[in-house]
């Protein structure tokens, strides 16, 4: 493999390339924004207030780590243990529950790119009403719980496998979704596609996943590779996730070299400040995120840890991850604000009072940047304010601080739609 190709599917260059644009921001020369470095700490005081009101003085140690488990639970409904306890009454040991719990996690992360503001879906025999990613997190979880993502061929068993997700018709993933005019979900259609490409994807791959092209083959894989250790590396379960996500995102996206590279895009502030007779100009001025890869990752993390007790090394590789609810938080709290000729033209194209944007503008991949650079700052301030003997993750500050914190002061600013400060255009593969 090309080594800047190499390098930009990394998670090593998500935080590098940030950090040029963080660089660039510190001396007034961002394409889109202004930075108020003197608000920072206003948001510091925000987090910190949200994750004291909802765990001190006395259990922060109970934090979850940031990922897809806590959004089953919501209604205080522990929809996991209940699932699990069935599978155990089924005869499930603690390796195939947790491969159930990686299939269904893999297929509800990788659907969870941003509903939209009108979307609700309602729990059957319960009535309960969720939205956003919650409410895709029940609403997939009934999907799996009906074989909505296996071929009818392998039985009566909950799982994911290669050949239902190839055959999953748009009209199904609708249908469990409960979308329709009234009712409508951001791009459907193309959530369908990227499930039928990681069908063939995993189908692709038999040796980490099978014959059948299942997801929670991977527990094996992981197990294996760990031995005696009990230790799983973050950096490996990265690659073999690179090497079967790549294939599936939508064919308009970046290349090098005409091979797609994902959530990763040009960027003129990186573009700017790239020697331009460099012979890797047009890769060094590509900066990438590969946010659902890494939602997915600290997803995947969890069962592993809360089922089978083992523990990985290199988790502080991760990012924060560059969505509109960890970015609106420093637009809502004024750290960072469109410049007059970028916010016009968001708000020609919105036809309202929030501008509007598509997903791989540059003005959204300077803001997604930019996240990172102020999350990873606000992440070394938070700790201070913890007090004593108090160690956060970043995956804690993520789920207790900023994406929280996020939604939270979206739902003060905007009670009717919670809607992010900036909208985006979304395919339902991005966000």
């Amino acid at each position: 493999m090309d080594s800047q190709l190499k390098y930009l599917l990394s998670l090593r260059a998500i935080r590098e390339r940030a950090e040029v644009v963080g660089d660039v921001a510190k001396s007034g020369n961002l394409s889109h924004f202004e930075l108020r470095e003197d608000k920072l700490d206003d948001v510091v005081d925000f987090v910190a207030s949200i994750i004291k009101r909802d765990f001190g003085p006395d259990n922060f140690h109970m934090i979850p780590p940031h990922g897809r488990w806590q959004h089953f639970e919501v209604g205080n409904v522990p929809r996991i243990s209940n699932v699990m306890e069935d599978w155990k009454n089924e005869g499930c040991d603690s390796t195939e529950l947790t491969r159930r719990l990686i299939d269904l996690f893999f297929v509800s992360v990788l659907l969870d790119a941003g509903a939209g503001d009108h979307w609700r879906y309602t729990e059957p025999k319960t009535g309960q009403i969720y939205e956003r990613s919650e409410g895709i997190a029940v609403a997939s979880l009934h999907m799996f719980n009906s074989l909505a993502f296996t071929a009818s061929e392998t039985g009566t068993i909950p799982m994911v496998n290669g050949k239902g997700l190839e055959r999953l018709e748009t009209s199904v993933l609708a249908e469990g979704f409960q979308v329709s005019g009234s009712n409508p979900m951001m791009g459907v259609d193309s959530r369908a596609a990227l499930l039928r490409s990681l069908g063939q994807s995993l189908l692709a791959h038999p040796d980490v996943f099978g014959a059948e092209g299942r997801p929670g083959h991977l527990v094996d894989c992981l197990i294996k590779t760990a031995g005696e250790s009990s230790n799983l590396d973050v950096l490996f379960l990265w690659d073999v996730l690179q090497t079967l996500l790549i294939p599936i995102w939508p064919k308009d996206r970046t290349t090098i070299g005409g091979t797609p590279i994902g959530d990763a895009w040009p960027l003129s502030t990186l573009r700017n400040s790239a020697a331009s007779n460099s012979p890797d100009a047009v890769a060094e001025g590509i900066q990438p995120f590969h946010k659902l890869t890494q939602w997915l990752t600290y997803s995947l993390m969890v069962p592993f840890q809360r089922v089978l007790g083992m523990q990985w090394i290199n988790y502080e590789s991760l990012t924060a991850l560059p969505e509109y609810r960890n970015g609106g938080l420093f637009v809502d709290l004024g750290v960072l604000s469109l410049k007059k000729e970028t916010l016009d033209r968001g708000l020609e194209a919105s036809g309202g009072e929030l501008p509007l944007f598509d997903a791989g503008d540059d003005v959204i991949v300077e803001w997604r940047a930019m996240t990172l650079v102020l999350i990873d700052i606000l992440y070394s301030r938070i700790q201070s304010r913890m007090g004593d003997g108090v160690h956060l993750t970043m995956a804690q500050l993520l789920e207790a601080g900023t994406w929280k914190s996020g939604r939270e002061i979206a739902a003060q600013r905007r009670p009717q739609t919670k809607s992010s400060p900036i909208l985006i255009k979304s395919d339902g593969t991005v966000f």
